[in-house]
């Protein structure tokens, strides 16, 4: 067996280079772990931040929606909104302590609701909240951010007051589901006038209007021989029994009947 004789120089230069070489691969391990710790610590404070802005915002626009049945209340007496008025309520809804320790640029100064207003006439105001929030990560310069809420009330003016007020005591004549009232009880309107007819009439039929019959949604499943339609209706039934022809008329007086218009035919 044939043996080669190495020059020590030759063993040496072996040696040392894979020395040299387990060397670097060690301390570029070392350099990539020393740069991964601070990035996993940047992300993990980013994360906070980013979980704050949220608990923060999800606070005031809640703040805000308190604030807002106040404001309603409040402006039953005078539609007006203050804005000054709307800063505390929100204030006190989220809590000195919390927006003091919070990344809310002022704390509780930091909340400004400035350009909330209410319209004396309609009643409907918007409510806004405007704040900053710094976020204070390492390394890097982030300007404040500007953040608003917004929320839309309408002022609890309740019902008419009185001297508007219909005093009438004339009887009228409404249905459940109608949206006018009739002076007249024997209104077409009122009177169904129900009639049978032939199923295979109603392409041809038309109602006092001019308009078309269609199935009712509540009896029709299969067209029979014979249906039932009123004159003024747009619906054709299979049964008599059906809640589509059936109508019950209450009498009342007239200065009960709020938010109903009068008969196009009897009312005037």
């Amino acid at each position: 067996m044939n043996r080669k004789i190495l020059p020590s120089q030759s063993i040496y230069s072996i040696i040392t280079g894979r020395a040299s070489v387990s060397a670097s691969k060690k301390g570029s391990i070392t350099v990539e772990a020393a740069m991964a710790v601070p990035i996993f610590f940047l992300a993990v404070v980013s994360l906070l931040y980013l979980m704050e802005m949220m608990a923060i915002q999800t606070s005031i626009r809640s703040g805000l929606q308190y604030a807002g049945k106040q404001a309603a209340k409040d402006a039953s007496v005078v539609t007006v909104v203050i804005p000054s008025h709307i800063e505390s309520d929100v204030i006190h809804a989220v809590g000195p302590e919390r927006l003091e320790r919070s990344i809310v640029i002022g704390g509780s100064g930091g909340i400004s609701c400035n350009r909330s207003r209410m319209s004396a006439k309609t009643g409907i105001g918007e409510l806004v909240v405007t704040y900053k929030v710094r976020l204070p990560i390492p390394m890097f310069r982030i300007q404040p951010i500007e953040y608003q809420e917004k929320m839309r009330i309408k002022a609890w003016t309740g019902y008419e007051k009185a001297g508007f007020e219909m005093n009438d005591n004339t009887t009228v004549y409404i249905t459940e589901t109608g949206l006018v009232y009739h002076k007249d009880y024997q209104c077409t309107h009122l009177d169904l006038s129900i009639r049978m007819v032939a199923a295979s009439e109603l392409s041809s039929l038309r109602n006092v209007g001019g308009g078309k019959y269609y199935p009712c949604e509540h009896c029709m499943r299969n067209v029979g021989g014979s249906v039932y339609l009123t004159d003024t209706g747009d619906r054709y039934h299979s049964s008599l029994s059906c809640s589509g022809l059936k109508r019950t008329i209450y009498a009342v007086p007239l200065s009960e009947v709020i938010g109903k218009g009068a008969c196009s035919r009897c009312g005037r």
